[in-house]
């Protein structure tokens, strides 16, 4: 049954909306620092992370303290105003005695002599905070909108910090307390390092985490486990729109499918199209921006940045440190950028030999999609998309710092199995066994596939030697689990009385040379060395683990 009582997730979460997920210690912190005598609190995130509904339980908490309060919407502003410094104080201190239902005086207390500035700061201390007998909140709501005019922010920001520093000295200036709300995003067209804001307490908006996922799920109504959270993760992380747009259309459709939804993500009929265009934009306008990411991204492995670089593609909320290198911050970004970037990389003479032969194995594995990249028994990925996952995680890999691991395993006996139970039995048999191998899956990098007729492969990047262990005897237990009965007459070669299997494991630390194609021949050593260790458990009666010691 369709939920039709969720809100489409636009703009702030209200108040009295169920679906707030809070952002311990944020609100406490906000709402603490609210009460300090000329506070000043910085909210910033990139967009659509929860700044405004942030702010707006700040302010519910200062206006059940009976403080004052006034809202600023810079965006609402009229350009001609934006253009002329004079213009746009004089806007910003009607707006403001407007709200405070006060009498505006501007005329008596602006003075051209003095300058707008100060004309500014003396109507603000003497006509509008020595009026008020309790503090004064003022919200600066979508200030990154002054940065299409830096004229203006060059002067109006200084102004901001000179009330800031006079609240430490005069007992007026204390009554004001700022709040100032502001995306990340205006760092990409400036030239900085750092942010232009460094006054204040500042309050940084951070994703939600796998229990926040949850409880929004709970929010919605959906029947939910810890599987589908990690999938959905594995693609938007725990960005707070991106996860509640996947929840309000699964709750609202009831023909939506999480796997559907993940599907056609990075699609122009995805629900994501607008987030992504709008980044999209914003890396054409800005074309070194635009060749620093396309690097990461073709490269498929963490890399080092220009300090700039880095800075703005975090600002806008695309990548994330990682053992002091950076890489995207979503599959969803890595997968959408990918696509857009892929064409354009044919001549582009900067990228290692490496990385242009994946995106000649990629280019030809999208056109045999269709055909031959899933197995038609299990839906599983069919041996020519494991070769092509495999060289790929091992090229991902390649700096030797994070291990590979690798698990084949092949079903005991399955030909006279076959023989005697018929093709349709032996079929139901494999796609019983595909979901025992699927459900050690934990992350969307991890994947399974059909490797042969009773073979499968289980590719584990960043898994180590004892995980992969311990991952490997739970597919020995999930294909136990499922009992399948096996009483062919005068046949005692079974090692028991129900299906089981026989696998190989090998872990290493993958590395190639940007310049030389021979260092791909360990990733085909490391493949023969995981079926050695197959051979080895068969060998021994099946049902077992081997391991490679070659690479162990």
């Amino acid at each position: 049954m369709k939920n039709t009582l969720v809100e489409y997730p636009n703009g702030p979460v209200a108040l009295n909306s169920s679906l707030y997920i809070p952002r311990p210690p944020l609100e406490k912190l906000g709402c603490q620092e609210i009460t300090k005598p000329g506070a000043v609190i910085r909210i910033r995130a990139p967009k659509e992370m929860g700044k405004s509904s942030l702010m707006l339980r700040i302010v519910d908490h200062a206006e059940n303290l009976r403080y004052q309060i006034a809202t600023i919407n810079f965006k609402q502003f009229d350009p001609d105003s934006l253009k002329n410094l004079d213009r746009f104080l004089r806007s910003f201190c009607l707006q403001v005695t407007t709200q405070l239902n006060l009498e505006p005086e501007l005329d008596e207390y602006w003075d051209e002599d003095i300058g707008s500035k100060v004309s500014c700061s003396v109507y603000f201390r003497c006509h509008l905070l020595e009026q008020l007998d309790r503090p004064l909140v003022l919200v600066l709501n979508e200030i990154n909108h002054l940065f299409e005019y830096p004229q203006l922010t060059e002067d109006f920001l200084p102004l901001l910090r000179s009330w800031y520093e006079e609240g430490k000295q005069i007992e007026t200036w204390r009554k004001l307390r700022l709040i100032i709300v502001y995306s990340t995003e205006i760092y990409v067209p400036l030239k900085i390092t750092q942010s232009p804001f460094n006054i204040g307490l500042p309050l940084t908006l951070s994703e939600f985490t796998v229990e926040q996922v949850e409880q929004l799920a709970q929010l919605h109504n959906l029947e939910w486990n810890r599987q589908q959270t990690e999938q959905l993760m594995a693609m938007v992380g725990g960005h707070p729109l991106l996860v509640r747009l996947a929840f309000y259309h699964l709750s609202v459709s009831e023909d939506e499918t999480l796997e559907n939804l993940l599907k056609s993500a990075t699609s122009d009929r995805g629900i994501y199209q607008e987030h992504l265009q709008r980044l999209f934009r914003i890396i054409e306008n800005d074309p070194e921006l635009k060749l620093a990411l396309k690097k990461l991204i073709l490269h498929h492995k963490p890399l080092g940045l220009q300090s700039i670089f880095a800075y703005k593609l975090d600002s806008l909320g695309l990548v994330k440190l990682d053992d002091q290198q950076f890489q995207v911050r979503y599959e969803l970004y890595r997968s959408y950028f990918y696509q857009r970037f892929e064409l354009e990389a044919e001549n582009d003479v900067s990228l290692p030999f490496p990385v242009k032969r994946i995106l000649e194995l990629e280019r030809e594995n999208k056109k045999l999609k269709q055909l031959f990249s899933l197995d038609p028994v299990t839906q599983l990925g069919n041996r020519e998309s494991f070769d092509w996952q495999l060289a790929q995680e091992w090229y991902i890999l390649s700096d030797g710092a994070s291990p590979l691991s690798l698990i084949i395993g092949e079903v005991d006996f399955f030909k006279p199995y076959k023989d005697y139970y018929g093709v349709k039995l032996a079929e139901r048999c494999l796609r019983q066994i595909a979901q025992a191998f699927s459900l050690v899956i934990t992350s969307g990098n991890m994947r399974v596939f059909r490797y042969d007729i009773d073979r499968f492969a289980v590719i584990l990047p960043k898994i180590d030697s004892r995980e992969a262990v311990e991952l490997a005897h739970r597919i020995l237990e999930n294909v136990r689990a499922l009992n399948i009965e096996i009483d062919i007459p005068n046949y005692v070669l079974f090692p028991e009385s129900f299906v089981t299997v026989s696998l190989g494991l090998a872990t290493t630390k993958p590395t190639v040379n940007n310049e030389d194609i021979e260092d791909f021949k360990d990733c085909d050593r490391f493949l023969k060395a995981t079926e050695e260790a197959l051979k080895t458990s068969i060998s021994r009666g099946g049902n077992r683990l081997g391991k490679s010691n070659k690479f162990n």
